[in-house]
């Protein structure tokens, strides 16, 4: 199965990932991760994306397409992956297509984890780190006894600078005007799977699985 992840900001993507990859047995392709790897190796493709990074510029849609293309040879992605990070916008999408058709691994599936924008800006506003104990938490949503747990031990819930609403806000709204737009074009390709994403993690990973297996 080979499937792309789609969704806003805090719809979790990333940890609906890592539980798939543990249940299917499906590597995760990050762009994040192999851009990462590729300039600590000092490949080719890594030496070009540090560049491009160290001079402050974004990293090529054919330098992303590259790190991909060398990804998808290794033999672990021979029963299928899991995409994540890329596309973020329609013409990546279809240069995306091209080089999985060359490669002969064609996506079988889009699946939108689908969240309302205001449980996404509670998720992303609310989130805090406990300083005593370094655990995630958020504010909105955590039970007030762990909330409660980390002040009585002598720790803050801490908010990291860009969870403030004005940033968090502007992230959405670049994802509106520009990921946004690839749900239609999965959809016109009979490849979207819509997922709801709201409630607890492994309902939402119950849900995901059926869409998976659909």
């Amino acid at each position: 199965m080979r499937i792309l992840l789609l969704g806003a900001p805090g719809a979790g993507k990333g940890t609906q990932a890592q539980k798939l990859m543990a249940d299917r047995g499906l590597p995760q392709i990050s762009t994040g991760d192999l851009l990462r790897g590729a300039v600590a190796a000092g490949s080719a493709l890594g030496r070009k994306a540090k560049a491009a990074m160290d001079a402050g510029e974004l990293v090529s849609d054919e330098i992303v397409l590259g790190i991909i293309r060398e990804r998808l040879a290794e033999g672990d992605t021979a029963n299928g992956f899991i995409l994540d990070g890329f596309p973020r916008n329609v013409a990546q999408a279809e240069a995306l297509e091209d080089v999985l058709g060359e490669v002969g691994q064609p996506l079988d599936a889009a699946i939108l984890l689908d969240v309302d924008f205001d449980i996404l800006m509670k998720r992303l506003t609310g989130r805090r780190t406990c300083s005593k104990t370094g655990k995630l938490l958020n504010i909105h949503f955590s039970p007030q006894a762990e909330l409660d747990e980390c002040i009585a031990n002598g720790g803050e819930l801490l908010q990291r600078p860009d969870d403030n609403e004005q940033t968090i806000a502007n992230r959405l709204e670049v994802y509106r005007s520009q990921t946004e737009p690839l749900i239609e074009y999965y959809r016109e390709r009979d490849k979207l799977r819509v997922i709801d994403a709201e409630g607890e993690v492994a309902a939402v990973h119950k849900r995901l699985l059926e869409a998976v297996d659909d």
